[in-house]
């Protein structure tokens, strides 16, 4: 029997969700607390992660691109030995700004043949940053030698140093440090330079390279962090991959275990069945010459009652092991159907006639409202029976005395048929119907109530009726009572032949045609076929 202490457990079942959310805030705890470790390990404020792939990006996106640069800087060179400086000078500022690019193509290249460490990528990070200034101070060298001479050679000079400033934005974006090495010192050096000059149009055109460093500085600073988030983002998704992966390998692990569970329990229960089974029919068959008193009456009167309640108890038990050997054959689907024609009415009024004297004997009423003349269904006999024995013993046993029960059969809108099992019972609360429809689940009026079952019989019924394809509904209301309505869907229903004609008319053999009789008929044919088409 149920404890009534065990009530507690199933009302603070719905407390279930609010449990997620310090497990949800935990996790959000430990993943702030890593973001701000890893923020102090790292030299730009990010993850050293994201340092060393922001670096890596960086080296590719400038050994990517070192033949544009290498033909601005023969295409500078040329421009300025033909037009402002010796070719000599031009050739050797040439050179020397080749050998700079070379150095740093070289060492993009020898970061990336490393393996990533924080101590590599800060190295690494201050080695490219020292190379990006020598980048911009040998521009700043040649790109200042024109300029003051005229307005058209400021001009030239500034849509130079312009096309400088933006390569170097978009080649160092993924380092903006090394951005603001490359190009400050060009535009410093060319807007003193414009300045010094002291004309109104050197004015604005050092207003204009000025503008233009800081236009380019937002746009680098914007690619950092376009590609800073992405970076992120791609970190996040490996994370959910991984947890998903580590949730789906321990979902697989209890799955196997959960399935060893299942094949253990049916190992024990089909073990269990035959050892529980074997006393049990000893019990039940001295148990019941003792209460007959086949071999004589007992000195004792008691001991005839005492044979009697071993009897049902032994009884009660075998219907508990029978009902849980149905439940674990039904969970793991081994439970098959013997499906045959059944009529649905007669194993309603068997079943009704079977618990009659026990209804009786608590001064319930039962009526049956049948719809007569219904076709057969197709099901299993036993698993029918079973559930119609399952309601009514579950209406008769939390029914109180002189209450009343309705039984009714009958079709349903779509062409089932349906059983109804109607009760002025106790009822059951709205929220405890998911209860007593679980395995093992019984409501507060079963747990206080005399006659306690191991709340098997409604899931049972529930699952025999899933199997056949048909619906089981629970309508229930406290202290007004209970009703379960069964139906079996319209491809069960047995659709009867059209009844023969009682005097149907004997087979008669054709009559032999004489040749006489066959000439009159073929002349006939034909004058009316000659008729027929005007002839």
């Amino acid at each position: 029997m149920s404890d009534p202490a065990e009530k507690p457990e199933v009302v603070a079942l719905p407390a279930g969700p609010q449990l997620a959310a310090p497990v949800s805030s935990r996790r959000a705890a430990a993943q702030r607390v890593r973001e701000a470790r890893d923020r102090l390990t790292s030299t730009s404020g990010t993850r050293p992660a994201f340092d060393a792939e922001l670096l890596r990006q960086y080296a590719q996106t400038r050994i990517s691109a070192s033949y544009v640069v290498m033909l601005l800087v023969v295409a500078t060179g040329i421009l300025f030995g033909l037009l402002w400086m010796q070719p000599i000078v031009a050739a050797a500022w040439t050179v020397g700004m080749l050998c700079v690019h070379a150095a740093i193509i070289r060492s993009c290249s020898r970061f990336l043949a490393e393996q990533p460490s924080v101590a590599m990528t800060r190295k690494w990070r201050t080695r490219f940053v020292l190379l990006d200034l020598l980048y911009g101070l040998c521009w700043t060298a040649i790109l200042i030698h024109p300029a003051g001479r005229d307005l058209a050679s400021n001009t030239l000079m500034m849509f130079l140093m312009l096309l400088v400033i933006a390569v170097s934005s978009m080649l160092a974006a993924s380092l903006p440090i090394a951005a603001l090495a490359a190009t400050i010192p060009v535009t410093v050096a060319i807007a003193l330079d414009l300045v010094l000059s002291g004309s109104f149009d050197n004015y604005v055109l050092a207003l204009l390279a000025l503008a233009a460093e800081g236009y380019f500085a937002l746009l680098a600073h914007r690619l950092h962090s376009t590609t800073l988030a992405t970076l992120e983002a791609r970190a996040e998704k490996d994370a959910l991959i991984g947890e998903l992966e580590q949730a789906k390998a321990i979902s697989d692990e209890a799955r196997h275990r959960a399935e060893s569970a299942n094949v253990a329990k049916s190992r024990f229960l089909a073990q269990m069945s035959h050892e529980l089974r074997t006393p049990l029919n000893a019990i039940l068959g001295f148990s019941e010459v003792m209460k007959s008193e086949i071999f004589g009456a007992h000195a004792v009167a008691v001991y005839k009652e005492y044979s009697a309640d071993i009897h049902n108890s032994g009884v009660h038990l075998l219907n508990l092991i029978n009902e849980i050997l149905d439940l674990s054959r039904i969970e793991a689907g081994r439970y098959e159907l013997n499906e045959e024609a059944v009529a649905l009415v007669h194993v309603v009024a068997d079943c009704h006639h079977l618990l009659k004297l026990r209804a009786s004997s608590r001064g319930i009423t039962i009526h049956e409202v049948f719809e007569h003349g219904m076709p057969r269904i197709w099901g299993d006999e036993r698993a029918v029976r079973q559930v119609v024995l399952n309601l009514l013993s579950n209406s008769i046993k939390f029914t109180p005395q002189g209450g009343e029960i309705w039984l009714k059969v009958g079709w349903t809108a779509s062409g089932g048929q349906y059983l109804s099992v109607k009760d002025t019972g106790s009822g059951i609360a709205e929220d405890e119907i998911p209860v007593v429809l679980a395995s093992f689940g019984q409501g507060s009026n079963s747990i206080k109530s005399a006659e306690q079952g191991a709340g098997l019989g409604l899931p049972i019924a529930k699952s025999l009726i899933d199997m056949h394809g048909g619906t089981f509904t629970l309508k229930s209301k406290l202290r007004i009572g209970t009703e379960v309505i069964v139906t079996f869907p319209p491809e069960r229903v047995m659709s009867a032949l059209a009844p023969m004609a009682e005097e149907a008319p004997p087979m008669q053999p054709e009559p032999i045609e004489t040749a006489p009789t066959a000439d009159r008929k073929r002349v006939r044919r034909k004058s009316i076929m000659s008729a027929g088409t005007g002839l």
